[in-house]
């Protein structure tokens, strides 16, 4: 996919939206071969999705091995609204805790004096983090309204096709 495409579909408002939430679900390869898909939280900075880790976490052995991630940030609603996003994984250790990761859970609904607790709570737990930074290589929003899932625009496509038939043929 090109970048120009990739950056028009994450321009739309429903990917807005979509990568404004706090979790997302990544999938990758894990150390043993099999499939891994993890609730995590994120934050996009205008090209990149932002996922920070403690520096002992299972999935990063992993990730070094083999760097290709797939996420899916979606909602509970209906209709619902799907980005999936498919990248490479770069990790980088750093000191301390990443702004990205304070910034992280936003939306959740916490007093100021939740919030000091829990930040205080963090900066007591990590002396650093990994931070997993993935520069989408290909994307795709499904929304039911303007965008549908490629198996579904197919049944579209061959009903459409059989009802003409029908007509033709009538």
């Amino acid at each position: 996919m090109r970048p120009q495409e990739i950056s028009t579909i994450l321009d739309r408002p429903a990917s807005r939206e979509l990568l404004a939430r706090d979790l997302l679900r990544m999938a990758y390869v894990a150390k043993d071969g099999s499939p891994r898909n993890i609730p995590i939280g994120f934050t996009w900075n205008g090209s990149q999705i932002v996922v920070c880790t403690a520096k002992n976490a299972p999935k990063l052995p992993s990730l070094r091995r083999d760097p290709r991630v797939a996420l899916t940030i979606d909602t509970e609603v209906h209709p619902p609204k799907i980005l999936f996003i498919r990248g490479r994984a770069e990790l980088d250790t750093v000191d301390g805790i990443p702004e990205e990761y304070l910034r992280m859970n936003g939306t959740y609904e916490m007093t100021a004096g939740q919030r000091a607790e829990w930040e205080s709570g963090v900066r007591s737990l990590y002396d650093g983090m990994v931070r997993i930074v993935i520069t989408p290589t290909w994307v795709k929003l499904i929304d039911f309204e303007t965008t549908l899932p490629s198996a579904v625009e197919e049944l579209l496509r061959r009903r459409t096709e059989r009802q003409r038939a029908g007509r033709q043929g009538a």
